[in-house]
């Protein structure tokens, strides 16, 4: 099992910055990639990021140029947001992926508003 802990989000005006934060725990050497999803009411569930354990990463279009995923380590992976819009509101989750299931955080409400 692996337990993933979202930290950072909150409510900033647009063009602002916001640096979302998830802590791993239990058997997180499992993990062969991370993502980053959110959710606006209405949608479907949109994947953000994914990064892989070599460092490879896949962005949605939506977000290149002004989001960057990294990983300091085996348990902490963060979303930098920068130059934030209103259609970037939404619940923010942490995604692992072991090879065989994926676990998912409790998610993080970001919310762009002047």
């Amino acid at each position: 099992q692996v337990q993933l802990v979202e930290s950072g989000g909150g409510l900033v005006q647009p063009g602002g910055s916001l640096r979302l934060s998830c802590a791993a725990s239990g058997s997180i050497f499992r993990i062969v990639n991370m993502g980053w999803h959110r959710q606006t009411p209405g949608k479907e569930r949109e994947l953000v990021v994914v990064i892989a354990n070599g460092g490879s990463t896949n962005y949605a279009d939506s977000v290149k140029g002004r989001f960057t995923i990294s990983r300091d380590n085996a348990k902490n992976t963060y979303l930098q947001m920068n130059s934030l819009k209103p259609e970037d509101t939404g619940v923010y989750y942490c995604r692992a992926f072991d090879g065989y299931r994926a676990y998912w955080g409790q998610g993080t409400q970001v919310t762009v508003s002047s």
